[in-house]
């Protein structure tokens, strides 16, 4: 299977980049960081660009796009760690009024009872919402409140796959930021990245990201919860473990709140205990191999 994007597609992911580039940069992620809360009017501007609306047919008022599409534009989301209940805001568009075009911010209840942004939505969708307590998020751009008694529901295999391509986002970003420091951080008398052990970490990162994207492309042309499932596992890793040794090219300074990396780290963490990933992507491949 070759995964050539269309014209169409690289301009769909050029636009989403330079929107973010505009409204989301690296001063907006220190701000998002230093005072927390959502950007209405980013939200409704993500909204007028379509991004919520991609796969809301055009004979609805949506983009008229498919789940292909959808992957491109949250890869591009988490490569800037744009903060906000992104999938299920998109999962929401067409269903939930306002949504579509940004002015509805919706929420959901997981199946561990973890809600993100719940005093930021409009709407929280799945389980009660009531009695929801506050946690300590290890992630500074990411709210979270936990349900008691949630009862797990189904998952949505399409916001399995939207959080693989935040990670796949995230796993990307951080393997630039390592080559370049790689390239300008100098140690006795030579950048760092002469050094076979910072080779070979870049290396792997660079081959995890790329088996990751290979997984997510080919599942968002599937949409088969199988191959979702492997994708999602794959992103997880190259996400998680490619922003570990992103801190370890860096040393103790990509730990610091004036570096990228360690946010990079916490979004990872925080993403792959979503639903759909670790044992639960686990056992549907299991449980697949075994029919």
């Amino acid at each position: 299977m070759r995964f050539q994007l269309s014209d169409e597609q690289v301009a769909l992911r050029a636009g989403v980049r330079e929107l973010l580039a505009r409204r989301f940069d690296g001063a907006a992620l220190r701000t998002a960081v230093d005072a927390p809360g959502l950007d209405r009017a980013l939200w409704r501007e993500l909204g007028d660009a379509g991004f919520f609306a991609l796969r809301v047919p055009e004979s609805e008022g949506g983009v008229g796009l498919g789940l292909p599409e959808a992957v491109l534009a949250f890869e591009e989301a988490g490569r800037v760690l744009l903060p906000g209940p992104l999938a299920a805001t998109h999962l929401a568009a067409g269903v939930v009024d306002g949504a579509a075009e940004g002015e509805a911010v919706v929420t959901g209840v997981d199946r561990d009872g973890l809600v993100e942004w719940l005093e930021e939505a409009d709407v929280v969708r799945g389980d009660d919402a009531v009695g929801a307590v506050a946690l300590r998020s290890v992630d500074p751009l990411t709210p979270l409140h936990r349900v008691p008694g949630a009862r797990p529901g189904a998952v949505d295999p399409v916001g399995v796959l939207l959080t693989a391509a935040e990670q796949l986002g995230t796993a990307a970003r951080v393997g630039e930021l390592a080559v370049q420091h790689a390239r300008t951080r100098q140690q006795f008398g030579q950048p760092i990245g002469a050094f076979q052990a910072v080779k070979h970490l870049c290396a792997q990162m660079l081959v995890r990201t790329e088996t990751a994207r290979a997984a997510v492309y080919a599942a968002a042309v599937t949409a088969d919860p199988v191959d979702i499932a492997a994708a999602r596992l794959l992103a997880d890793e190259a996400a998680e473990r490619g922003a570990r040794d992103c801190l370890q090219v860096h040393g103790g300074m990509g730990f610091t709140w004036e570096g990228e990396v360690h946010l990079h780290l916490k979004r990872a963490w925080l993403r792959a205990r979503r639903a759909g990933g670790g044992a639960e992507g686990e056992e549907s491949l299991a449980a697949d191999l075994l029919t």
